[in-house]
């Protein structure tokens, strides 16, 4: 997996194994933003377990810091999104500068975060 151009597609039918495989975070969410899929690069990178953020929403209780007009409030508002950012984490880590990139499409059962450290 690629993170300028992995899909949605992709990303649904991928295993944990190939998440896991990929060097860029995955994030992914229920329609309510309750995490899912949360890959071992993003774990190591964030410092954070499986355990502690699978089942928690993520804007709320895992990334407050991207619970703004610029990630969650987009997330929501569009119906099909394939957008990358510049973004400059901040919670629990020294200000870091990331890529985000959003992706959400109608026919999916979920949609996510990709971060590029």
């Amino acid at each position: 997996m690629k993170f300028d151009t992995v899909t949605v597609a992709d990303l649904d039918t991928a295993g944990a194994e190939a998440a896991d495989a990929a060097t860029f975070g995955i994030i992914g969410l229920s329609p309510d933003g309750i995490v899912d899929t949360y890959n071992r690069t993003e774990s190591r990178l964030a410092g954070l377990s499986p355990e502690r953020v699978v089942g928690q929403h993520f804007f709320t209780a895992v990334a407050p810091c991207m619970n703004n007009f610029m990630v969650s409030q987009r997330m929501d508002d569009e119906s099909e999104l394939d957008a990358t950012i510049d973004y400059v984490l901040t919670l629990r880590m020294r200000p870091t500068p990331v890529k985000l990139r959003m992706l959400k499409s109608p026919g999916s059962p979920r949609r996510y975060i990709l971060i590029q450290r």
